[in-house]
């Protein structure tokens, strides 16, 4: 079964499961696309016993297979690139679609919470979430819708977008219609979990709030010894009192000085009278 893939991404893909499936403006086709280049009835989509057949039905525009313009039942194969009017689209058998390597893919959702828990899913283009069949990540929770959101990845960039569910989408506890999703972002809807893996992002390990922390030394400045404070020289007392002793022992020295400076006066005297005495 063939699958109708929007090349700008503008909406999820589309299962070509009817016999006949049409495009144009008309509110009554079953792909209704509002653009100056597209008519009401632009072209049509008819199987017949396992093929799909495409018809231009006589449009201004014309309807283009890998670049050819068609006329009526032109058949149509995966890998095929349609363009009508400015848009573009293409076909994908997802039977025969093979995984690219690895070391080539970038976006992962893995499930985390809920049913499938531990499945990993490479995101490529767009994918569809929901309880249908027709989803690429289909999953059976009685709170999901048939179509519940779609993630779409365009220039590396992956977003997520809520279709219309009846219960919401959620990224990081957190309600949204449409958000770009980062590394380590968790997706919720219903009862299951996504983890958002991106390019050089592991899937994070569990906090142990029980492991032992270890906290970084504190480097306290080293303690230094002051310097005492230069004091004046203090006077031995012993001395004191002993200068003090000796400084009225000097009074009594000069005392026989000066008596033996009298008497020698005298005498010099005596000697003086009793010399002019002898010469008389």
């Amino acid at each position: 079964m063939l699958r109708i893939h929007f090349a700008d991404n503008r909406q999820a893909p589309i299962w070509l499961v009817d016999e006949r499936f049409t495009i144009g403006q008309d509110s009554r086709n079953s792909l209704v696309l509002a653009e100056p280049a597209i008519s009401l009835f632009h072209a049509e989509i008819r199987q017949d016993h396992g093929q799909y057949y495409l018809s231009d039905c006589g449009t201004p525009g014309g309807t283009f297979v890998n670049g050819e313009r068609i006329g009526a039942r032109f058949q149509l194969r995966a890998d095929d690139r349609l363009r009508i009017g400015d848009l573009e689209l293409f076909l994908v058998d997802p039977a025969k679609v093979r995984p690219k390597a690895d070391s080539v893919a970038r976006w992962y959702l893995q499930v985390i919470k809920g049913e499938h828990e531990g499945q990993k899913h490479h995101v490529n283009g767009s994918m569809t979430f929901g309880r249908s069949v027709k989803c690429e990540l289909c999953f059976s929770d009685l709170e999901l819708s048939r179509r519940h959101c779609e993630f779409f990845l365009k220039d590396d960039v992956l977003e997520v977008k809520d279709l219309a569910s009846a219960n919401g989408v959620f990224v990081n506890q957190q309600k949204v219609s449409t958000a770009v999703l980062q590394p380590g972002d968790q997706v919720r809807m219903g009862s299951v979990t996504l983890l958002v893996i991106g390019p050089k992002v592991a899937a994070p390990q569990a906090v142990d709030e029980d492991a032992t922390l270890f906290m970084p030394v504190v480097q306290l400045p080293k303690a230094t010894t002051p310097r005492p404070a230069s004091r004046p020289p203090v006077a031995n007392p012993l001395r004191a009192a002993a200068q003090q002793e000796a400084a009225p022992a000097e009074a009594p020295r000069q005392a026989p000085n000066r008596l033996l400076l009298g008497l020698l006066v005298l005498v010099i005297a005596v000697a003086g009278a009793f010399a002019g005495k002898t010469l008389l």
